[in-house]
């Protein structure tokens, strides 16, 4: 059986007895998404809801991680930039378009190279 544990994100891949009530017990605590419970089955991850999700908002998802891996909250990193906390979030949902000078900025500011962002 292939599960995906989406937030904190885990793929795990189960076989053997009791599998059912090991998912069961991690769906608990976790959002479990199974995969496929045929190992003789598979598909490709671009096939997987949780695939189109990440690339419905990828720069919004890039810069989300660039940030966090920088160890900075979002309102740290609109102190920095000089903008205002809700634009961060906005850029990371999606809900603003990433300029390619606000991407410069950015990645100067994350110390990463601009075509990480895109």
């Amino acid at each position: 059986m292939l599960a995906l544990v989406k937030k904190p994100r885990i793929e795990i891949s189960l076989q053997g007895e009791n599998v059912v009530e090991l998912i069961e017990w991690i769906s608990k605590k976790y959002e479990v998404n199974i995969l496929t419970s045929d190992l003789d089955e598979s598909i490709s991850i671009e096939e997987t809801d949780f695939w189109q999700e990440m690339q419905s908002n990828r720069i919004g998802n890039l810069l989300s991680a660039a940030r966090l891996k920088a160890n900075l909250s979002q309102s740290q990193l609109a102190e920095k930039l000089g903008i205002r906390q809700n634009m961060v979030s906005d850029y990371e949902r999606g809900k603003r378009r990433l300029t390619p000078d606000m991407a410069r900025r950015i990645a100067k500011t994350l110390k990463i190279k601009v075509e990480r962002i895109f």
